[in-house]
């Protein structure tokens, strides 16, 4: 067996500047604190402020974890290198930034956005407990079947297409512990205890067969220079390992 080049970054994925990514989180960032400063205080009682401190911190930690995904190098070597970093991709949009924004979003925020009947009745059906499983679940699963990652590997159409639907169905499912909507109550903690390890549970499935596989996957991966010196198999192994140990906490 031929040895695996060291390459360096670089080499691997040249810089980037990604301005469509650029673009969403300037766009994110000025309508949240436009949202804020010009919509919130007529939307709250007088001396409330319209938003924490907190509020603020949890949002705009979700904005920068958003911009590592989508922005270089995560996305670049996602792909062009490694299917481990589209791991770390698939993980900071299913289960680091949705969590975020909600923390982040006040309640009138909230209620804004949903401000229309019909979209309201929609988060409503799509945020309860079952539906709002099975959505993510599904999802989660399909993003990690090969025919689907070939095609957001070689499709930048299909590639944010497809994590767009990811990250909605995250939002969703992060709704019954997290939701800042009334009309959208929060279940029990013990309830999101059970749906939380649940949630934990469907993980392990896709990743057991990437920790455990003596073959490739995804074969498009067997034709990209990789970091470190890894091979396609150890590539494939850690990111099996960061899904089941990540996704599972």
């Amino acid at each position: 067996m031929q040895p695996v080049p060291n390459l360096s970054l670089t080499q691997v994925a040249p810089l980037n500047w990604h301005p469509d990514v650029l673009v969403l989180v300037a766009a994110l960032t000025i309508g949240y604190l436009y949202a804020v400063r010009r919509i919130g205080p007529y939307k709250v009682a007088a001396g409330t402020p319209a938003v924490t401190s907190k509020q603020m911190t949890w949002f705009f930690g979700g904005i920068a974890a958003l911009f590592v995904a989508a922005w270089w190098p995560i996305h670049d070597l996602a792909e062009e290198s490694m299917f481990t970093f589209h791991m770390i991709e698939h993980l900071l949009i299913g289960l680091v930034v949705p969590p975020m924004l909600l923390l982040g979003t006040p309640r009138w925020l909230a209620e804004l956005a949903v401000e229309n009947p019909r979209v309201l009745r929609v988060v409503q059906r799509l945020s309860r407990p079952v539906p709002a499983f099975f959505f993510y679940s599904l999802i989660l699963v399909g993003i990690h079947w090969p025919a689907v990652n070939e095609l957001m590997v070689k499709s930048d159409v299909a590639h944010f297409l497809i994590h767009a639907v990811f990250f909605t169905s995250a939002m969703f499912m992060w709704m019954p512990v997290l939701s800042p909507l009334p009309a959208v109550p929060r279940i029990s903690p013990p309830a999101q205890a059970f749906y939380l390890f649940l949630h934990s549970i469907i993980p392990t499935v896709p990743a057991s067969f990437l920790t455990f596989g003596t073959k490739p996957i995804y074969e498009i991966y067997e034709t990209f220079p990789k970091l470190w010196g890894f091979d396609t198999i150890t590539d494939q192994t850690v990111a099996g390992l960061i899904m089941k140990l990540v996704a599972g906490l």
